[in-house]
């Protein structure tokens, strides 16, 4: 507990006296909230980014025996299956091709155990980004190479990088492409509440997606299904009053979606980004890690941008990949492990030598364990 106090009054809280005051009402209200339901109550916080501010505040440490908080499957990296990471290993294996991606995706293993860093180690052109529109420009620099984009993300990274697209478009651009690995959140949670073992009671919605999606895309969760609904920001008092508004509506027994990130998320989000996304994608089936193909829960390049797509331009075929031996990730994005659940946690299994995408991504849940502490 020593070690929760010291983070407790860390800048991270920015005022203690509120985070007293928010515990205190968590303690009890977790207390009711868990006689009302019977049973320990369960919250995911989907967001990737929510998991590293609760793991960095040493909230996890706070938190009362009645309540616990699953991680979800909002982690970009660790929801790309393993067979279309063996695509896009495939794609940096082309002669003249230059792979441009984020960071987060260097050490993620494909099915044979490699990945872009040791693609790069044996002659692999690939280029470190921080937006797809350096990737454009990198295209514009290069015309005689072809220069892939790696897009994988949520409803947040996708007008990003369909903006580029667009650009790559109007620039004639012949010899820019990208993946289009997206996964939509709201089918995501259908996906997470119609399998009969989920015992979820409530949700910390993402914030960054709810901005460009808005909030009226989870009212099935609440009306279906009779989970509470909660879009937080990501300071730890957003998400403690996030979870605090969580357990008064399992308390009361009337589920709805509310917003406590009201100051950058509206109910309609953002009609722009939404505008963009229509015109460039289309909803699609999807390859999750550890579920397999799911329809209608990702996006693919529309009919006009069909020529940007680089796994029909270089026809990368797909094939299932099954998870390394003993890794849990795709467990835990479905709520049903906790990293210290993992026999290859911290030992086999390590940022420096990461077996799971949940350790290598600075989302991911196993990452966020290991490097703050249970």
């Amino acid at each position: 507990m020593k070690a929760a106090a010291e983070r407790f009054s860390s800048p991270l809280w920015r005022d203690r006296a509120l985070a007293a005051s928010a515990i205190s009402e968590m303690t009890k209200l977790a207390a009711a909230a868990a006689a009302e339901k019977g049973e320990r109550v369960n919250f995911m916080e989907v967001c990737g980014t929510h998991t590293m501010a609760i793991a960095a505040s040493g909230m996890r440490k706070l938190f009362p025996k009645e309540l616990r908080m699953l991680s979800g499957p909002g982690c970009p990296v660790c929801v790309t299956s393993q067979g279309d990471i063996d695509r896009i290993l495939a794609l940096a294996e082309i002669p003249g091709v230059i792979i441009a991606t984020f960071g987060d995706m260097l050490k993620v293993k494909g099915s044979k155990g490699l990945d872009l860093g040791s693609a790069r180690e044996r002659g692999a052109d690939i280029r470190l980004v921080y937006s797809p529109l350096d990737a454009v420009a990198l295209a514009a620099a290069a015309p005689s190479r072809e220069v892939v984009f790696i897009g994988v993300g949520f409803e947040t990274t996708a007008p990003v990088i369909g903006s580029a697209v667009v650009r790559a478009k109007k620039a004639g651009l012949k010899n820019f492409s990208s993946t289009a690995f997206f996964k939509l959140v709201p089918p995501a949670l259908e996906l997470l509440l119609s399998d009969p073992e989920n015992k979820i009671h409530g949700f910390l919605l993402p914030g960054h997606v709810s901005a460009i999606i808005g909030t009226g895309p989870y009212k099935f969760v609440a009306e279906k299904y009779r989970v509470p609904c909660v879009v937080t920001g990501f300071e730890p008092l957003d998400i403690l009053a996030g979870i605090n508004m969580l357990l008064k509506q399992v308390i009361s027994g009337e589920p709805r979606v509310e917003d406590e990130y009201f100051r950058a998320v509206r109910a309609g989000g953002n009609p722009a980004a939404q505008e963009l996304m229509r015109e460039v994608f289309s909803v699609s089936t999807a390859s999750w890690r550890a579920i397999g193909p799911v329809k209608n829960t990702g996006l693919e390049f529309s009919k006009a941008y069909a020529a940007f797509d680089a796994i029909k331009r270089f026809k990368i075929k797909y094939a299932e990949a099954p998870e390394p031996a003993g890794c849990l990730c795709g467990k835990m994005l479905l709520g049903k492990a906790l990293p210290p659940d993992c026999p290859l946690f911290g030992g086999a299994c390590t940022p420096s030598n990461a077996v799971g995408p949940c350790m290598v991504s600075s989302e991911g849940a196993c990452a966020a364990w290991f490097k703050y502490g249970a």
